[in-house]
């Protein structure tokens, strides 16, 4: 039952829920990265594309996430601490804390992304799998 969220990368595996998100984290030790998106959104689409044609994140998503797509808000506040935008990526860790210590570069939508932020992605995306590696 996993669901295929065309356009972000073919071969990554997508939880169902956030629900579903947490228990896999928690279950495989390997932080949870929830991309909130709307398919009419410019600045998803743009996203999405750069996203996919990143091999390196392709990579990490298939290999060392638990990936979750939300295109609806999800009651769960922690994750919307500064707002209802998107696109916007979180990290999540097997120990169920939202990280708001990882961040993208724009301090009014912390967890936005552009295309151009691919790199600093990739950055945030390893540094996610290093704080497992240091704290837990």
């Amino acid at each position: 039952p996993f669901v295929i969220f065309l356009g972000w990368g073919d071969e990554i595996t997508w939880v169902q829920t956030y629900e579903e998100g947490l228990y896999q984290a928690k279950k495989s030790n390997k932080p949870l990265m929830v991309i909130h998106h709307l398919e009419d959104c410019q600045y998803c689409q743009a996203l999405k594309k750069a996203f996919a044609e990143s091999e390196e994140i392709q990579e990490m998503a298939q290999n060392n996430f638990v990936m979750l797509n939300l295109m609806h808000e999800t009651t769960d506040k922690n994750l919307s601490p500064d707002g209802q935008y998107v696109p916007r990526i979180m990290f999540i860790d097997p120990s169920l804390t939202v990280r708001a210590d990882i961040t993208g570069r724009y301090s009014n939508r912390l967890y936005t992304y552009e295309p151009q932020d691919i790199p600093f992605l990739i950055e945030n995306m390893k540094k996610a799998l290093r704080l497992i590696q240091t704290e837990l």
